[in-house]
């Protein structure tokens, strides 16, 4: 019997210490440590979160850390050295295979960006020491996972609602299967949609915390003309992706300009504050806090306190969903699609499962519950089911 020996958890958090070492010590840490270094280094290096969510993005080239050019690849291949090394050492030789997940699509159905995606990917596994690498789709991974736990078999919708993306796959399941070779016949349909936990993250940045940061900021640079500062500049403190590469120097005298001609805003401070302490971070993680307190209660708080920062209100559950409808609508109506398009009847399905974290938001239990009355909710380890079913997919290297 083929057994999981053990499952490593590292969140893709890399963090640049604002001193560069010379010696031969890395100049960054991965994963839990790299929270409590950033915060230890004053938070005054780069921080940077959602590495995944760039791979895609032919826009992003570059970026330059103590004057050294990282690119997709290199970056996620830091994470993935961390994994390995980690293996390494629980079973003490050099793990050069490994079963690597991959969201349906990385940025909805665009084949251009997927593949970009998928090679920048491939190389980062290079990077890391992995000889042999074979890519499996994680609602896939999770599938194979609850399968485990079945008596008998099934047709099964999963849904993968991750921070970047959100997956759906319809297979069928059988635990007398575990093991198989080929199960290309058993995996009816996948499709997926750029939309998850960091996007409501993002729309709930641009509703209640781009206020604190100056969006609504009036400046006077001609006497007598007065205009509001460009609602673009806060677009870049809703993402990551584009918050990990905002420090630009012509962007930076535009924020100064501005800042002098509003008459020194006490708000737009913050979003000055904001950059050039590399808060965001610590700002998301208010955030990440209310909406993990909404998944469970009526009411919460959204407070940061940082640096001159002020930020403390209640926030309501039925305002939080007002804020999210938008990207659940989007998500309700990629399911119906997917459901349409490969001719699935909701009859049929016998389970659904659910993981990944934004799958424990209360408007997307709502969603599922109202689609699919007939049907229990079930759900795995919202953070380990992928990573064991990968586990479960090394039939893939038996081609």
């Amino acid at each position: 019997m083929k057994e999981i020996h053990s499952t490593i958890i590292i969140p893709s958090l890399i963090y640049f210490y604002h001193q560069l070492n010379t010696g031969e010590e890395k100049n960054y840490v991965v994963g839990e440590e790299a929270i409590s270094a950033y915060l230890k280094d004053g938070m005054r290096g780069r921080f940077i979160k959602s590495i995944k969510q760039i791979l895609s993005r032919s826009s992003f080239t570059e970026t330059r850390i103590h004057n050294r050019k990282y690119n997709a690849s290199d970056l996620v291949a830091i994470i993935l050295k961390e994994l390995k090394s980690r293996a390494d050492d629980i079973v003490g030789q050099d793990v050069q295979k490994a079963v690597i997940g991959r969201p349906v699509f990385f940025d909805d159905d665009n084949v251009q960006k997927d593949t970009l995606a998928q090679n920048r990917l491939d190389k980062a596994a290079t990077l890391a020491g992995f000889t042999e690498v074979r890519f499996q789709f994680e609602p896939i991974g999770a599938a194979f996972a609850y399968e485990q736990t079945l008596a008998k078999k099934e047709h099964v919708l999963v849904g993968d609602l991750g921070g970047g993306t959100t997956d759906f796959t319809y297979l069928i399941l059988d635990p007398a299967k575990v093991g198989s070779k080929d199960r290309k016949k058993d995996m009816m349909a996948t499709g997926g949609i750029y939309v998850g936990g960091d996007s409501f993250d993002s729309a709930f940045m641009w509703e209640r915390g781009t206020p604190y940061f100056g969006k609504n900021t009036t400046y006077e640079a001609t006497p007598g003309k007065v205009l509001t500062v460009p609602k673009s500049l806060f677009a870049n403190i809703c993402s990551w992706e584009q918050m990990n590469f905002f420090n630009g120097q012509r962007i930076r005298k535009d924020i100064d300009d501005y800042y002098y001609f509003s008459g020194k805003d006490k708000k737009f401070k913050n979003l000055i504050t904001l950059i050039e302490n590399n808060l965001g971070y610590s700002v998301f993680q208010a955030i990440e806090q209310a909406k993990i307190t909404l998944s469970t209660e009526q009411q919460a708080r959204f407070a940061y306190h940082q640096m001159e920062i002020e930020i403390d209100e209640q926030v309501s559950l039925t305002a939080y969903e007002q804020i999210i409808q938008k990207d659940v609508d989007r998500i309700a109506s990629y399911l119906e699609e997917f459901l349409q398009q490969n001719k699935i009847d909701v009859a049929n399905i016998d389970s659904l499962f659910l993981t990944g974290g934004t799958s424990m938001v209360a408007s997307i239990q709502n969603l599922f519950k109202s689609k699919f009355p007939h049907l229990k909710l079930n759900s795995g380890d919202n953070f380990k089911s992928v990573a064991k079913g990968l586990a479960y997919s090394g039939y893939l290297f038996e081609d």
